[in-house]
């Protein structure tokens, strides 16, 4: 649905993560595969680049802080495989092995679910790196150090808990915490997020998502919504998605088990204990919709219906009966949901989406 770079690992978008290691700005996002790719901020989506002084792999998500290059290196590499090329570029994109190498930390992503192993390596830091200070309004309820509760001009109502005993909160501008609400850190809530009561902990809260119930170690990539009570868990929330009242993810095997995720008839060894649902762009569930434990909701699908709900809901699905939302639909839906976030259904976003249905569907 989007390039692998505008997915959020730890605070930060991937993008992000390399624009602050070396310290500039992409300047382009280079895959054929999602060429009509348009989004609020996003730099364009090339075939290939010229010129290019620093080349990076969106598969891998630095470490938090700034890289203090060493002379005369061309390459960086983790683990001795490369992530990163520096200088030119021509022609179709591709990493270099040759020339002097420079060792960068950070986490190598195979799949989705590697976006849960980032969250847990790299949130803590992320919100350590924060300068803190400022008082709490009054009537809230700090354990831990209030050097830890970073709100950069947040609206944070008497009666919320912050638990910073195990990693700092943050809380960007346009942010808002309603009374009711009980945050564990390390915890992120970008800017005009509301957290609209319930406790949240070690959990990521993405750009004007709403979020409401109990979430643990979860990413809410942005404009996503759960308003209402009910249990996340290890999981990954696409844009614009929205989770009925109620709907609830299974994390932890009966067994105990590593999970496997299943998609297109494969099966995909996580190697993971907790893992909840991996839930696509525009995705929506019904009331009470309870998700078994490493389900893929496809991009734009719709859960609804009686019958249980499979390990892997194909993009766009609509409904448990094997119906598919139309392009026509998909697109009206969208037209109606971006507004809601003061987002415009552009003809280029209305392109983007449209490419990606005709892909997918």
């Amino acid at each position: 649905m989007r390039p692998l770079s505008e997915l959020r690992a730890g605070a930060w978008r991937i993008r992000e993560r390399w624009e602050r290691a070396l310290g500039v700005a992409a300047s382009a996002i280079v895959g054929a595969h999602v060429e009509s790719f348009a989004d609020v901020d996003a730099p364009p989506v090339l075939r290939a680049v010229s010129g290019s002084r620093f080349l990076a792999a969106s598969w891998f998500a630095p470490a938090s802080g700034q890289l203090t290059l060493e002379p005369g290196v061309r390459r960086l590499v983790h683990r001795g495989e490369t992530v990163a090329c520096l200088g030119s570029s021509r022609g179709a994109a591709r990493l270099d092995d040759d020339g002097p190498s420079q060792e960068i930390e950070g986490v190598r992503l195979a799949g989705a679910y590697d976006l849960l192993r980032a969250l847990e390596l790299l949130l803590g830091p992320d919100c350590a790196a924060m300068p803190g200070g400022g008082a709490l309004p009054p009537g809230t309820i700090l354990l831990g150090s209030p050097d830890r509760v970073i709100s950069q001009g947040a609206v944070i109502e008497p009666g919320v808990v912050f638990d910073v005993r195990n990693g700092a909160v943050v809380l960007e501008a346009g942010a808002e915490v309603r009374s009711g609400t009980r945050l564990e850190g390390p915890c992120w809530i970008a800017a005009g997020a509301r957290v609209v009561g319930g406790f949240i902990r070690g959990s990521v809260i993405g750009p004007r998502c709403v979020a409401r119930g109990e979430i643990s170690s979860s990413v809410f990539l942005g404009y996503a919504n759960k308003a209402h009570e009910g249990f996340v868990g290890h999981s990954v929330i696409g844009h614009w998605a929205n989770l009925g009242a109620g709907t609830t993810t299974s994390n932890l095997k009966n067994t105990y088990g590593p999970i496997r995720l299943e998609a297109d008839g494969s099966r995909i060894e996580t190697g993971r204990t907790f893992l909840g649902s991996l839930i696509g762009d525009h995705a929506k569930t019904a009331i009470g919709t309870m998700l078994p434990t490493g389900t893929i909701v496809g991009a734009g699908a719709n859960v609804f219906g009686h019958a249980p709900v499979p390990k892997h809901v194909p993009a766009f699905a609509w409904g448990s009966n094997g119906e598919r939302l139309s392009e026509e639909g998909f697109l009206r839906i969208a037209g109606r949901v971006l507004p809601r976030r003061d987002v415009e259904l552009t003809e280029e976003r209305a392109a983007s989406l449209t490419a990606t249905y005709r892909r997918l569907a």
